[in-house]
């Protein structure tokens, strides 16, 4: 696959550690749109659609923007099971190190079953013993050389799906190495991270507008998308004044404040075959631009053109993204991209 086009002496950040959960799931699609009672029995059928979890999308869609210069190494543990070597050997294929992934022998693979009824509409079955929930602060510190190799030229990543006190401690770890750190959470998370100050040992946090609302305090259902928006801003600039903060809203398109100035940029008009994943792979896209040291607009603009393509898969990770898949977006939408993005995106 064809990284973004740059020289490995233009990277600001020469490496990334990721700590987060690694499982998959299926999703299986009912027949009847009516809700599924508590002893009915239903029929349906699976999809072929495959699911990852965060930490496994970011760290994928990073490394493959970046290349054979950027080594990415998540930290997390699968079962001695066949999705943990299934989902082991494709990290592996996509050129990750996982050399901090083990695999534990008392716990399975974090998987997911998502159901879905005709409509679109659904839910998810998850595991909650899995061996994602066993990564503990201690799995953090085999990455010690790691860490002092690329100290001020790191960046990390602190994904859901592992206990909130290890991706304290990679923060706080990140923090004493001068690592760039970014981060993302789910909205029933947003109290511990308040309370705990972690917002003051991040750079770079990406939310959807739930997640925002949760952010700030306040209850998604009852505010506009603009007062969510500046709400979330507010609440972090208040622990946090550097804070760069995303928020992606689907088709509704995405803000990124970058500490001084806020930027919209609309989404990406395509025809969506599952919209799961895509603001992971948006915060992929932030992450990249901010190794390449891109302007804002730049960065919105390269996050929001890899997410458009996500959307484009069925799959959680699209297969088939890399700069050339960009390259024909691009020009198949002809979209208008930003100068500063050009050259990357160019043979």
């Amino acid at each position: 696959m064809k990284p973004l086009n740059y020289q490995p002496d233009q990277l600001r950040y020469r490496a990334m550690i990721g700590a987060g959960g690694i499982g998959g799931g299926s999703f299986f699609r009912l027949n009847g749109n009516h809700t599924l009672g508590r002893e009915e029995s239903r029929s349906g059928h699976f999809l072929d659609q495959r699911d990852y979890c965060k930490l496994h999308i970011i760290a994928h869609y990073v490394k493959i923007l970046l290349g054979e210069a950027f080594p990415v190494f998540p930290i997390g543990k699968v079962g001695q099971d066949d999705l943990g070597g299934r989902l082991l050997e494709e990290m592996q294929q996509a050129g990750l190190d996982t050399c901090f992934v083990t695999q534990d022998a008392n716990a399975s693979t974090l998987n997911s079953i998502c159901f879905l009824y005709p409509d679109g509409t659904g839910g998810n079955l998850t595991v909650d013993n899995s061996a994602s929930e066993r990564v503990e602060p201690a799995d953090i510190d085999p990455a010690q050389e790691v860490f002092a190799r690329y100290r001020g030229q790191g960046m990390v990543l602190a994904a859901p799906e592992v206990p909130l006190p290890t991706r304290k401690y990679l923060l706080e770890k990140a923090t004493s190495f001068a690592f760039y750190r970014a981060a993302s959470f789910v909205a029933s998370e947003m109290d511990y991270v308040l309370e705990n100050g972690l917002v003051k040992s991040i750079d770079l946090v990406g939310m959807n507008l739930e997640e925002a609302a949760a952010f700030s305090g306040g209850e998604f259902s009852d505010q506009p998308t603009e007062g969510i928006v500046n709400a979330a801003i507010q609440a972090g600039q208040r622990q946090n004044p550097d804070l760069v903060l995303s928020i992606t809203a689907g088709r509704n398109g995405s803000w990124l404040w970058d500490g001084r100035e806020l930027h919209f940029t609309p989404a990406i008009p395509v025809a969506v075959k599952s919209s799961a994943g895509a603001g992971d792979a948006h915060l992929a896209g932030l992450m990249a631009a901010a190794a390449l040291s891109l302007a804002p607009e730049a960065a919105a603009a390269l996050a929001t053109l890899i997410a458009g393509i996500s959307v484009s898969s069925p799959h959680t990770i699209h297969p088939q993204l890399d700069r050339t898949l960009l390259q024909d977006f691009r020009k198949k939408l002809a979209l208008d991209i930003p100068d500063a993005l050009q050259p990357f995106l160019e043979d």
